[in-house]
């Protein structure tokens, strides 16, 4: 069946409905200009009347045996495999991604899944001694209430299911509203998967609206106690200073800046493939891209000659197309911004190695070198098909230069000796960083955030459960106390 048409609507406390607000989301298919629908935005009643569907739901919910809840992901996982053609047909359709973007989507978010079954078990408790005679301490991890999840474009299915499906399982309820270029994949998608699975209404509630709409009123409204933000720092910095002044908590995953290191002990030819995925993975529209790639001096020529040669290989087309590995941009607009950058950086003295054309959303791959070192290209997160090239001279000036920027996401060392790569790791101002690998990895335990400008906390495994939960210590004193008055 298909997504689009079925679920372009709200979801609230259960009820499929159309929004009631004076304008329309207009979903377009980023390659073909294709009105996918048109979708009559929430307002701000309808968001208060999310909230407090979920507020309600919740209530029973978190009090729900944790292995009851855990059938609920069981029977999602299992509807997502049967589905997997139908979604990997809308995220095509609706992002632009290709087949193979749509199969790696699809592997995080079962994996994610299969987490969330695991975190269903994971809100335990601690018994702690206590300096007071005859005192138990007992301290009880509980679900946070309700959370408001905001997903981006990009991979708008995973980025969105990372928040909700743990934040669920913790025994919360959620408010999800995803991306305007991706309410069916990033929102309603998930909606009808876990309604279909049997969770309870209520409990997850998706509103497609935007600012210009509600304004700030997701983030003011008084029910949800965290709100989990995934896309730009601009915008993350607003959320966080709008949450913080009503006292709730954020997870925010902002932008990178990745750089890619090659030692001058690398093996090239994986590098290069390392490289490639890692920059042009989705057109570039992937926060943990390499958008530079550092290359020892002395071996720079040969890495670039190769990397260069390699690149001009990708085919660049319909996104339909099995063999396409680049597809189009989001929108226009993003093609516009991103041409107007590697233009920029041009005119300031950028060398082009490779450019094509842009034509529509459709942007060749652009690989450029001897950039100025104040150029904003080099320190600031560019959502395309452009890479960067940039030769040093040792470990030192590496560091300096990978370091260079506002962002600290992800990275990767290439290295003919793992510990190396694990020293010079340790210097480079990042969450997360891959020895001999891509820039480009979420996997469900180990902790994924950033540093500086790229966000604050982490989600995954324990990190999650400490985001969507909260701690109430209850203490028992079993022998009187004496007061001093």
């Amino acid at each position: 069946m298909s997504y689009i048409e079925e679920l372009s609507l709200q979801y609230i406390d259960g009820q499929w409905r159309a929004g009631s607000g004076s304008w329309d989301i207009v979903d377009l298919n980023p390659y073909t200009g294709e009105k996918l629908a048109a979708i009559t935005v929430a307002t701000v009643d309808e968001l208060d009347q999310a909230y407090r569907a979920a507020e309600r739901a919740q209530k029973e919910w978190g009090k729900l045996n944790p292995y009851t809840r855990r059938l609920v992901f069981e029977r999602a996982l299992r509807l997502l495999e049967e589905r997997e053609q139908e979604i990997t047909q809308t995220i095509i359709a609706e992002l632009g991604g290709t087949r193979l973007k749509a199969g790696f989507e699809l592997s995080l978010c079962k994996d994610m899944l299969r987490e969330a079954m695991q975190l269903s078990l994971r809100a335990e408790g601690r018994i702690l001694p206590s300096p007071v005679d005859g005192k138990e301490n007992r301290v009880y991890r509980l679900p946070v209430g309700v959370v408001g999840v905001i997903s981006p474009f990009n991979f708008p299915l995973f980025l969105s299911l990372k928040a909700v499906a743990p934040a669920l399982a913790l025994g919360n309820g959620v408010v999800l509203k995803p991306h305007q270029d991706a309410p069916i994949t990033g929102g309603t998608l998930i909606a009808k998967l876990f309604e279909d699975a049997g969770l309870p209404a209520g409990l997850l509630n998706v509103v497609l609206t935007d600012i210009a709409e509600i304004g700030d009123a997701f983030l003011e409204h008084p029910v949800p106690k965290v709100i989990a933000f995934t896309g730009s720092d601009k915008v993350g910095r607003h959320v966080a200073q709008v949450a913080a002044g009503h006292f709730k908590r954020t997870v925010l995953e902002l932008g990178g800046n990745s750089a890619l290191i090659v030692l001058d002990d690398a093996d090239l030819d994986y590098a290069v493939d390392a490289a490639v995925f890692s920059r042009f993975a989705h057109q570039g529209q992937v926060c943990m891209a390499a958008n530079r790639v550092l290359v020892d001096r002395s071996v720079a020529e040969e890495f670039t000659e190769r990397f260069v040669r390699k690149i001009a290989t990708l085919k660049v087309g319909d996104p339909l197309d099995p063999a396409t590995q680049i597809g189009p941009l989001i929108n226009s607009a993003q093609a516009d911004s991103v041409t107007a950058q590697v233009d920029q950086a041009v005119a300031e003295g950028a060398t082009v190695l490779l450019r094509g054309a842009t034509v529509g959303t459709l942007m060749d791959p652009v690989v450029l070198t001897d950039i100025p070192a104040d150029a904003p290209i080099l320190h600031h997160e560019l959502f395309g098909p452009v890479v960067v090239v940039l030769p040093f001279d040792g470990e030192d000036e590496a560091v300096r230069i990978a370091n260079d920027t506002p962002f600290g996401l992800s990275g990767a060392v290439h290295t003919g000796s793992v510990e190396r790569g694990v020293r010079l790791a340790q210097r480079i101002e990042t969450g997360m960083i891959h020895i001999n690998d891509g820039t480009i990895h979420d996997e469900p335990i180990v902790p994924f955030g950033g540093e500086k400008s790229s966000g604050l906390g982490r989600l995954n495994g324990d990190a999650t459960v400490e985001a969507f939960t909260t701690l109430k210590w209850i203490s028992i004193q079993h022998e009187r106390s004496r007061f001093p008055f």
